[in-house]
């Protein structure tokens, strides 16, 4: 069923939560879901594709962009930014679509503050130990990085209370029908479909 306009929701978690995977399967086959490909001053990895994993773009053109109001949010992290081009979101909401941002707590912070309506939802690790024994099976990942990943994990599983669902992915065949489960109730609000009643 049409709604008059889409949904912004926001997917955050700590690395190795499994966003990836869960976001590419619940994406994948569907045309009323988009992800939103996010901006970045940090150099492209062995596989990424511009336009797919990111939109990479030099620091002088990030900083036009922040000066121009053109990111829906932004961070710097670790000598890099990373931010949501805010154009692109709004024209898919206008036309219907709802949008999936995959973003870190801070940044998903001030898209809560810019966009009260975004629908948050955190996907979490069952416990730190799963986490760990996760990171450590990435065969490319340095020891002080674990390290450093999961005290990360730490704080950002502090702002859970800020979101508005939380999915842990213990199974992730169960994760993805939880996040999709959300997406159709939010999609389901009377203030949504009040419009095919003629309301």
């Amino acid at each position: 069923m049409r709604i008059d306009k889409g949904r912004l929701f926001v997917l955050s978690g700590p690395s190795g939560a499994g966003k990836s995977t869960v976001i590419n399967r619940v994406i994948a086959g569907r045309d009323d879901l988009r992800f939103s490909v996010s901006a970045t001053t940090r150099a492209p990895r062995k596989g990424e594709v511009d336009g797919v994993n990111y939109h990479f773009t030099d620091r002088a053109h990030f900083e036009q962009m922040i000066e121009n109001g053109e990111l829906l949010e932004y961070v710097e992290y670790v000598d890099s930014y990373y931010g949501t081009p805010i154009k692109p979101i709004l024209q898919s909401l206008e036309k219907g679509v709802n949008i999936l941002l995959d973003i870190e707590v801070i940044g998903a912070g001030n898209v809560r503050k810019a966009m009260p309506d975004a629908v948050m939802i955190f996907l979490a690790p069952p416990s730190l130990e799963e986490l760990e024994r996760r990171l450590r099976g990435r065969a490319d990942v340095p020891e002080e990085k674990i390290i450093s990943r999961l005290e990360r994990a730490k704080m950002e599983c502090q702002k859970i209370p800020n979101y508005d669902y939380l999915v842990i992915n213990d199974n992730v065949d169960d994760a993805v029908n939880e996040l999709s489960a959300i997406i159709l109730a939010e999609q389901c609000r009377t203030s949504n479909r009040l419009h095919v009643l003629g309301e």
